[in-house]
């Protein structure tokens, strides 16, 4: 008598190679997906320095000379001037008194979901940059 229950062999291979087959392609994926929310989440750093040394201007009458100045005064940055989540620090003073978003590749341009990161980005046509 055999017995009916259980899987056979094959059974559990097609399973197996079914897993992996949508393990390779939603691997990449999320990958891909963390290293556009690091470089969004720099993006949104840059603008929320930039606006508080424009803040800042408009408070002091004047620039800030360096971000401490803004760190050092609580109401700009009470925890502490973000931190960049790839790890490289934010430079100023910048062009026009403003902190530029920074490369976080070796190619040089700064990468950005639709930029292979050869290229620097396009300037805002608002002059947000």
């Amino acid at each position: 008598m055999w017995r009916t229950r259980g899987f056979t062999l094959v059974e559990l291979l097609v399973v197996v190679l079914i897993l992996g087959s949508l393990a390779t392609i939603a691997i990449p994926r999320v990958s891909q997906s963390a290293e556009n929310a690091k470089i969004n989440a720099c993006r949104t750093n840059v603008n929320l320095i930039n606006s508080q040394i424009e803040l800042y201007r408009a408070n002091t009458g004047e620039w800030p000379s360096n971000l401490n100045d803004l760190v050092n005064a609580s109401e700009y940055f009470p925890d502490g001037l973000p931190e960049c989540p790839f790890g490289t620090p934010y430079v100023y003073p910048g062009e026009n008194h403003r902190v530029v978003e920074h490369s976080h590749g070796s190619s040089g341009g700064s990468r950005s979901p639709g930029n292979s990161g050869n290229t620097p980005n396009p300037p805002s046509p608002l002059g947000l940059n």
